[in-house]
């Protein structure tokens, strides 16, 4: 009987050791509550003030706490770590709040992360300032950027569009109040398409006008048709709609000054006119002409869209602009729109130079991550804006029949635009059948 039960035994604990490793790779989440979190805090606790005296991240005390410590607490006087005030569990991973001595400021910090990782044995460690005197270390336990999974209470609300996870497990949110254009930069398969997807899927639950400029036919944006106010599929028709964009712009300059005010926000609620986001997919379509008697009608549209980019804001239009590449050699007026836009997201480039075009002019140290970004990883990007703080984000996998169904869903928030009504896309594109023929690969979701 003794043997059954030490056999009872020996096969209950490594059946949980089994489920353990099992949990570990196919519920992070749960392995790290479990078991990552207690391990990590303790490790945290117990070595913090080695860690730090090691990593350099120590200053001498001051003169009379010195004078304290040797005279009255008759210790020897050692160097100060910062002080920890708050250690928060998440369900990622673990912040700290620190109050940093004298002598310290928080670059110390994010230069010595990669050491601090290390030394507890977590996945990522990142430096944020939350006040002057104050950082939060935030620690990841796994990677969350490896199975992406959105927190049930990111929702949109207000112009505020939760579109992917950062990699210390915060959720990077696109909030035109305070970034009202972007610029979106990838290679094809980087997973440019798949961010552009998440960002129409929460637009379409708001109260909010959405105009599509796809230059490849439509193929992009027309299967979001009916949320859609407007949509060109060619260089020309693009070239009115942003004439209209513009002319609407004017009109609502207009309203602003007949009750002197300076923002859309600072109007009556019945008297305010809708916001409206503007998507245009492959930026570059705008910009290249194939005959010398088409380029005065490509500067008059750029120059439309550099002035969109540049006043728009005030009166609640948004430009979201997407793109393989986006520089000068895309011709006149490249530079200037590119400088309008204040939000930058870079995908996995083809070349040095592309990432240089996205982040090179707001944050030059975030140019070694973006290089760094695997193609087998789709989705995984850097965004970052003009205060120079960048981050590691990946959009989760959402197919184009799942956007198409939300759009249908919320088609009846879909305001109806006088101006726009010339551009209004009848309906959802019928796509013919596809003949009967074995694929040539296995069908995978579109990643670009």
């Amino acid at each position: 009987m003794t043997d059954v039960a030490t056999w009872l035994e020996l096969g209950g604990a490594a059946a949980g050791a089994g489920g353990l490793g099992i949990a570990k790779y196919r519920a992070p989440r749960l392995y790290w509550s479990a078991v990552g979190l207690p391990v990590t805090w303790g490790r945290f606790t117990w070595s913090y003030r080695s860690t730090m005296d090691v990593c350099g991240l120590t200053v001498q005390p001051s003169g009379f706490r010195a004078f304290m410590t040797r005279n009255l607490a008759r210790r020897d006087v050692r160097p100060v770590p910062p002080k920890v005030r708050r250690v928060r569990p998440t369900s990622t991973g673990l912040r700290i709040t620190l109050r940093l001595p004298a002598g310290l400021e928080p670059a110390d910090l994010a230069a010595s992360s990669e050491r601090l990782r290390h030394a507890w044995g977590v996945h990522s460690v990142t430096v944020r300032e939350t006040k002057p005197g104050y950082v939060e270390l935030r620690m990841t336990g796994y990677d969350v950027l490896g199975r992406v999974r959105m927190p049930r209470k990111a929702i949109p609300r207000d112009l505020v569009v939760p579109v992917a996870l950062r990699e210390d497990g915060s959720v990077f949110e696109r909030d035109y109040c305070k970034i009202p254009m972007a610029l979106t930069l990838g290679a094809n398969s980087s997973g440019k398409s798949m961010y552009q997807r998440n960002l129409i899927k929460g637009l379409a639950r708001l109260p909010v006008g959405l105009i599509g400029i796809d230059c490849k036919r439509g193929v992009e944006h027309g299967r979001y048709a009916s949320r859609l106010s407007a949509l060109a599929t060619t260089p020309a028709i693009a070239g009115q709609l942003i004439d209209a964009l513009v002319a609407e712009m004017e009109d609502r300059f207009d309203l602003l000054a007949l009750y002197g005010v300076s923002d859309l926000w600072e109007l009556p609620a019945e008297l305010r006119p809708v916001p409206l986001v503007v998507l245009i997919d492959e930026v570059a379509e705008l910009f290249l002409v194939t005959s010398r008697k088409d380029e005065p009608a490509r500067d008059h549209t750029v120059m439309q869209l550099v002035r969109l980019g540049q006043m728009a804001r005030a009166i609640g239009i948004y430009l979201e602009v997407c793109g393989q590449r986006f520089g000068s050699d895309l011709g006149k007026g490249a530079t200037a729109l590119r400088a309008q836009l204040t939000g930058r997201v870079v995908h996995r480039v083809n070349d040095k130079q592309t990432a240089e075009m996205g982040l090179g002019d707001i944050a030059p140290e975030a140019m070694v991550s973006v290089l760094g970004i695997r193609a087998d990883r789709p989705g995984v990007a850097v965004a970052g804006d003009a205060s120079g703080y960048w981050s590691r984000i990946r959009t989760p996998e959402f197919t184009p029949a799942q956007v198409t169904a939300v759009c249908r869903e919320f088609a009846h928030l879909t305001p109806e635009l006088p101006f726009l009504a010339p551009f209004r896309p009848v309906g959802q594109i019928t796509v013919p059948p596809m003949p009967d023929v074995p694929p040539l690969v296995p069908a995978q979701a579109s990643g670009e």
